[in-house]
């Protein structure tokens, strides 16, 4: 929060070439690659049960349903 509140008082010179400073680490740094590919590895699981559900699901709600007209 602090390096925000500084970004703010600088001049619009100094205040871009601090923008540029900070985006050029960022883009260096490595250290979230792993959550990344963890969500997205996640993210795949998710789509795939979304998508078994949706072709099991009216199979199963069918038994149910005759399950049920049978008690």
């Amino acid at each position: 929060m602090g390096r925000y509140r500084r970004l703010k008082s600088l001049s619009p010179g100094k205040r871009q070439r601090a923008m540029v400073r900070l985006a050029r680490r960022a883009l260096r740094d490595d250290r979230g690659g792993e959550v990344m590919e963890y969500s997205l590895v996640a993210g795949l699981i998710v789509v795939g049960a979304i998508g078994a559900i949706q072709c099991v699901g009216e199979k199963v709600l069918a038994r149910w349903s005759s399950l049920n007209s049978s008690m």
